[in-house]
């Protein structure tokens, strides 16, 4: 290779390092939400196996991979997977999960009741649209195309679907779905 075409190769080889080293950055996982240990899912599925990984538990962007950001979270590399939100950029889907201010300072502020239901990754009444993301993640954007809606669509499990409803103050009024579901997921 000629000493131009070299010099031009290792300036691309820099930027392109330099530009993947900005995508690097720490912040704080913006809710409650389920892992296998590699793979977060945005449907946030409760299934056997899984655990929560707890609402502002520090964490490093690694960079992005098609349709997934790459963390390091509890010491272990993982991915936050956009499974059912690919209408959102990922630049906009790591900003809903990935958040800058620590959720834990804001939560220790709550009531005890909604600080509790939070804890154990569930809705009560009376929580706000902001409180019930940190409890139970975010609706995938695929089926909640609209965060002001009145209603919000999620699911437990592939079956175990719920709606939480909010009131003109964007407050939880009530949490429906099959009896086995809103009892999981609504503190009465």
């Amino acid at each position: 290779m000629k000493a131009p075409q070299t010099m031009a190769v290792m300036a691309l080889v820099i930027t392109c390092a330099a530009a993947h080293a900005a995508d690097k950055y720490d912040g704080y996982l913006c809710c409650n939400m389920r892992s296998t240990g590699s793979w977060i899912s945005d449907i946030n599925y409760d299934e056997n196996g899984k655990h929560i990984i707890p609402a502002g538990t520090p964490l490093t962007v690694l960079g992005t991979g098609r349709n997934r950001i790459k963390i390091k979270i509890e010491g272990k590399d993982e991915a936050i997977g956009n499974d059912y939100s690919r209408d959102l950029s990922l630049d906009d889907f790591a900003k809903r999960y990935v958040v800058a201010d620590d959720p834990k300072l804001k939560i220790a502020g709550y009531p005890k009741n909604i600080q509790d239901a939070i804890a154990s990754a569930r809705i009560t009444k009376g929580m706000t649209r902001e409180q019930v993301l940190m409890a139970v993640g975010y609706p995938v954007s695929s089926e909640n195309h609209v965060l002001s809606d009145k209603t919000w669509r999620f699911w437990l499990t592939s079956f175990g679907e719920f709606h939480v409803k909010f009131d003109d103050s964007d407050h939880v009024v009530d949490v429906t779905g099959d009896e086995d579901t809103r009892d999981k997921v609504f503190v009465h």
